[in-house]
């Protein structure tokens, strides 16, 4: 018979039986949580920083919890005057428009990238500062703006430099487009940015996208350019001390992706729930109420949006 003093209740299954573990544990109460800082060093009209949004968004989504992320504006373009990305063969606005072509073709991301010959960005600074001044207000809403400018510059060819653009996207986000996007141009706008150029030269950063993993004890990792998925979870566990612990929360519900405002582009799904291009519709129609969401398509790739 049993020791009646080794029962046990289990929580999770509220089936009660005799404890598997017999040891005294000790347990210590004074460790804190591993803090991981993770740095994402990008830049509005960075086209491979948009080719990576499906694969970064899915490692925030599982592995967020491991680390505090802190998006900082690295300054891409502050003007076409003495500009030149040599390895990219860019030395005027209309040469960006064959490269950005190149990568939405290759990340399956839609970019359209005709504005550069018709209404061509002059700065990547305006909308920089604007997402400054949002991100001193309110971290996550920043971060919702960055993703809309996103859509407008790469998808649908707004010049996210003009001040119309730029008010129309920061009232969508039911704030006052018009009082920020004026004090977008102030000293203050200005030195906010440039905190962030100064933290990005202090890391090291030479190009975007990078991603940097620094640990308490201020050693870390840093992933240049867009990446594997498994790249970006290699790389936590290098700084996590307890590596091997490491476990990925569930993929969200789709319908929660599909709920928080900005589109959602087919190479999004895909990558999130390890599908095939081809079952992504029926996968919606599987696991959303699919009524609720408008199909369409823009440079070949399927997207959706809330009705």
């Amino acid at each position: 018979m049993s020791n009646k003093n080794d029962m046990i209740c289990d929580l999770e299954t509220g089936v009660c039986g005799v404890a598997e573990d017999k040891e005294v544990e000790l347990i210590d109460f004074n460790k804190q949580k591993e803090e991981i800082n993770l740095y994402y060093v990008t830049d509005p009209i960075c086209s491979h920083c948009w080719a990576l949004e499906p694969v970064l968004n899915k490692f925030i989504e599982q592995y967020g919890h491991y680390f505090n992320m802190h998006t900082v504006m690295g300054g891409l373009l502050e003007s076409w005057d003495g500009f030149a990305d040599v390895s990219n063969g860019i030395s005027k606005a209309s040469d960006v428009a064959g490269h950005w072509k190149e990568v939405g073709e290759h990340s399956r991301m839609p970019i359209d990238g005709s504005l550069w010959i018709d209404d061509p960005v002059h700065s990547s600074y305006p909308p920089s500062r604007v997402f400054k001044i949002i991100q001193s207000m309110d971290h996550s809403l920043a971060n919702v703006f960055l993703r809309k400018i996103r859509e407008a510059v790469f998808v649908f060819n707004k010049n996210i430099a003009k001040d119309d653009v730029l008010i129309t996207i920061v009232n969508e986000l039911n704030l006052d487009g018009e009082k920020i996007v004026t004090e977008a141009v102030s000293e203050s706008a200005q030195s906010l940015l440039h905190q962030d150029f100064d933290l990005a030269r202090k890391l090291g950063v030479r190009g975007f996208p990078t991603i940097i993993m620094i640990n308490e004890e201020n050693k870390g990792v840093k992933i240049v350019g867009a990446r594997t998925f498994q790249d970006y979870v290699n790389g936590l566990k290098q700084v996590l001390s307890s590596a091997e612990n490491i476990n990925p929360k569930p993929h969200p519900p789709l319908s929660n992706l599909l709920d928080r405002g900005s589109l959602l582009f087919s190479k999004e799904i895909e990558v999130m729930y390890d599908i095939d291009e081809k079952d992504v519709t029926s996968f919606i129609k599987r696991e959303a109420e699919y009524e609720k969401y408008k199909l369409k398509e823009i440079l070949g790739e399927k997207y959706f949006e809330k009705k």
